[in-house]
Parts: structure tokens; C-alpha cells; sequence
């Protein structure tokens, strides 16, 4: 058995002496049996290509891909696309140039109070009234001393005249030696008397005068009236109550009411000092109320205030408005976009806080 085994063996093993052309007949059919699977193989790659949904092949769609150009941009039509400039956006305030809190220039009570919140005024309209009963008499008593005085002057006049007249004779009378010379001296300083007493009465009438113009002056400030046109924002005082035109404490009021001139309305706001090089005057801007978003309000730069904010690092900027509207309102939040010298290429929004 062992002998059949080794020769087994022998048969199985190849004589590398031999030539290529002299092989064993056994590796043709092994060549054959490869050369029929690849033939298999190819047919059904062939028939999944021709069949309908079949997907190209990863290689295919690549090479396709690849073969797509690729548009490429000439330096001539990069400079004629447009670039989108950059915006600047400052925020602030609606500011009033013309606003007063309006007070008595002396202290009284307040008797009446002719004003609501939301009146519009006129200039020089009655606000309120102060109790007037002691200017009234003040006024009354310095105009009786100024007629006093008055009448003291005329009386004073009457006597210069009569003394004049007697001077007069009696100078033509000395020339005639009908009248001594002591009489001459006598009226003559009679007469100078006289006029000295009727200028210290003119003047005394002056002063009568100027008091009782001063005590009407000071009975007009008891009717406290608007300096300016405008609308009233709030209401202070109440009849009733004492005003003073400084602080006394306790239960004094400083102020009647405060009025806002609507047509000095204009916008505030803080520009990072890092951007200020791109505002100047009369840069035009468009305005959005924080109140009203879907309003856009038209402006232009009224002046940049030369200071700036050394613990926020920003310009103060003054605007105006070209739109006058009473939706428009003092202390309202806003925002504003600088519609020119915008060209950084990016959005910069500055804070007013």
C-alpha cells in the first residue's frame, strides 16, 4: 500500500526538465474552463449595460464630470460685476433741540392752571396764573407815589416860575437903582433854590415811575405763558400748590409744565469713533423707528458734534429729518443706515449703550 502512495506521489509531481511544449495534457482543460468563465462574466456585464435603468458606472460618471467645464471669470468681468458695498448702522435717540421745562421767575401759588398734556401752544400763551393779590397792590401804591411825585414837581414848577418872574423885575428894577442890590441877591437865590428842588422832584418822579414799571413787570410774572410754539409733554404743578423758581424744599415746585418744539425734532446717535471717517455732512441716511419698523424716514447728516466718548468710544452724530410727523416722538429709539462713503464691504452695527 505504501508503495502504491509513493507512486502516486511521483506521478504528481512535475519534471521542471521537460519543455513547455511537451506539458502534461491535463492543463488544457483547465485553461479552457478559465478562458469560458471570462467569457461569462463579459456577456453579463454586456447585458446589464443594454438593460433600461442599468446606472453608469462610478468611473464613467466621473470621467463625465471631469469633462464638464468649468466657467472661469476674466479679470475684466470680475471688475464689472457689482461689489455690494458695505453698511454702516448706527442707533440713538429722537432728540428735541427746543425743549423746556417752564417755571416762575418768582414764587407764588398757583392759582390757575390752563394747560393739559398734549395741548399744542402758542408763543406768549397764558400756561398758568399765580395768586396776584399782593403785586396788585404793590403796583397800585407805586403808581400813587409816582403820581405824588408828579404833583410835587408841578407845584415846585409853579414856584420856580412866580420866582423868576420876581427876579426879573427886580434886576430891571437895580438898573434903575429902585431896587438895592440885597434884593437882587436875595431873589436870585430863591430862584436857584427852586431849581435845584424841582430837579431832586424830577428825578424822585423818575424813580415813582420806575417803580411802578418794575411793580407791573413783576404782577406780569404772576400769568406765566410759553416761551416758544409748542406741545405740552407734562404737567408738573396743580392749583393749589406753591412754585418757586428754585429749589426751597418741602412741598415747592420748580416748574409748571414742559413743552417740546415739534419742529426742532432731530436724531442722535453714537458712531464707533473706528468708523467716523465714513460720515460727513449731509451724508444721506434712511431712518427706521424702533416704534414703526416697516417705516423708512429719509435724513441727512446735520453736523458730527467734535468730542468724543472716552468710556464708549463714539462720535455723537446730529441728523435731520426730512419727513415732520407727529408720529415722531421725542426720546424714541431709532436706527440709522448710512446710505453713502459705505464701502468696507461688510455690515457694521454700532450700539448706543
Amino acid at each position: 500500500m505504501e508503495s502504491g502512495k509513493a507512486s502516486l506521489l511521483r506521478s504528481l509531481s512535475i519534471d521542471r526538465a521537460i519543455a513547455p511544449s511537451r506539458a502534461s495534457p491535463w492543463r488544457l482543460p483547465t485553461a479552457a474552463a478559465i478562458g469560458a468563465a471570462a467569457l461569462i462574466a463579459v456577456a453579463g456585464t454586456l447585458w446589464a449595460l443594454k438593460s433600461p435603468g442599468a446606472a453608469k458606472p462610478a468611473y464613467e460618471a466621473e470621467t463625465a464630470q471631469a469633462a464638464t467645464p468649468v466657467p472661469v471669470n476674466t479679470p475684466a468681468e470680475r471688475l464689472s460685476q457689482p461689489r455690494a458695498a458695505g453698511t454702516l448702522v448706527a442707533s440713538g435717540y429722537v432728540v428735541a433741540r427746543r425743549k423746556a421745562t417752564i417755571a416762575s421767575e418768582i414764587t407764588g401759588k398757583v392759582k390757575d392752571l390752563l394747560v393739559e398734556e398734549g395741548q399744542t401752544v402758542k408763543a406768549g400763551q397764558v400756561l398758568a396764573t399765580l395768586d396776584s393779590v399782593l403785586a396788585e397792590k404793590d403796583l397800585a401804591l407805586a403808581k400813587s407815589r409816582a403820581q405824588a411825585s408828579e404833583a410835587a414837581v408841578a407845584a415846585i414848577e409853579a414856584d420856580l416860575g412866580d420866582a423868576e418872574r420876581i427876579f426879573h423885575r427886580t434886576e430891571i428894577l437895580s438898573q434903575t437903582k429902585a431896587a438895592s442890590e440885597a434884593d437882587l441877591t436875595k431873589n436870585r437865590s430863591h430862584m436857584e433854590v427852586l431849581r435845584a428842588q424841582l430837579r431832586q422832584a424830577q428825578a424822585q418822579h423818575q424813580t415813582d415811575l420806575l417803580d411802578a414799571q418794575r411793580s407791573a413787570a413783576t404782577l406780569e410774572k404772576y400769568a406765566i405763558q410759553a416761551p416758544f410754539p409748542g406741545v405740552v409733554i407734562e404737567r408738573s404743578a396743580q392749583p393749589g400748590e406753591m412754585i418757586s423758581p428754585m429749589s426751597a424744599g418741602g412741598f415747592t415746585r420748580t416748574g409748571i409744565c414742559t413743552i417740546v418744539d415739534m419742529d426742532s425734532i432731530e436724531v442722535e446717535v453714537d458712531v464707533n469713533e473706528a468708523f467716523i471717517g465714513r460720515v460727513h455732512p449731509e451724508t444721506r441716511v434712511d431712518a427706521v423707528l424702533d416704534a414703526y419698523a416697516d417705516w423708512t424716514i429719509p435724513g441727512n447728516v446735520i453736523a458730527i458734534v467734535p468730542t468724543a466718548n472716552r468710556e464708549k468710544a463714539t462720535v455723537k452724530v446730529r441728523i435731520r429729518l426730512q419727513q415732520k410727523d407727529p408720529r415722531i416722538l421725542p426720546d424714541m429709539a431709532i436706527k440709522v443706515t448710512f446710505l453713502e462713503d459705505a464701502t468696507s464691504g461688510r455690515t457694521e452695527i454700532i450700539g448706543s449703550n
